[in-house]
């Protein structure tokens, strides 16, 4: 009867411990995979206003005009092209109406490590994760605008994103360099010229 006794506070022991013990394999591991691993994603910025082919071979399939001064992600390059993404769309511009950031950001060691983190503690990482993510970006001022999700004008298509989230619909008129954009929401539709909010109104029934 004590052999069994003693059996099961020894089992009740040592299973917390092994936890713990593959918790801390775990951020280990991460750690190690962050140094060898090379997944980076790099980004651009546009010197000019340029246009994102669907194709580089066919320069009539324009997308969309993307803005001077407007950040893309690179996800390849030739000697003449970049191959981007921007906002929701994938294509093709010139290189030389881009410059490549020097700094690209790690995108798969930290995306590992905040499930882990969320895993150890989904409430307190669902309640702080939103505003410090907008006030590493944006600042304390402008996040907590965002975060209350207020709009106004000026602001780019990013930050209206990032204060309501995606429209339901987006109609997109290319005229020339300028971009019309109408975003529909559930009861407002916003309406941007070369991503900026110009205004907005309540949808009527």
């Amino acid at each position: 009867m004590k052999k069994l006794i003693f059996l099961a506070l020894v089992i009740i022991g040592v299973l917390p411990l092994k936890a713990q013990a593959n918790k801390a394999n775990l951020l280990q591991d991460l750690e190690k995979s962050q140094i060898s691993n090379q997944n980076v994603t790099a980004t651009a910025t546009l010197k000019s206003s340029s246009r994102l082919f669907g194709a580089k071979d066919d320069l009539t399939s324009v997308i969309l005009i993307i803005p001077s001064g407007s950040a893309v992600t690179v996800l390849g390059s030739d000697s003449t092209y970049l191959h981007v993404a921007f906002e929701e769309n994938e294509g093709y511009i010139f290189k030389r109406h881009a410059v490549i950031d020097k700094t690209p950001v790690t995108t798969l060691q930290t995306n590992q490590i905040q499930q882990f983190v969320e895993a150890e503690h989904p409430v307190q990482v669902q309640q702080v994760s939103r505003f410090s993510y907008l006030e590493s970006k944006y600042g304390s001022t402008m996040a907590a605008r965002l975060n209350s999700g207020k709009i106004w004008k000026g602001m780019n298509a990013e930050m209206v994103k990032d204060s309501w989230g995606t429209a339901e619909k987006i109609n997109r008129v290319i005229s020339g360099n300028i971009i019309k954009e109408e975003w529909i929401f559930k009861n407002t539709w916003l309406y941007f010229e070369n991503n900026s909010l110009v205004e907005w109104g309540h949808i009527g029934k």
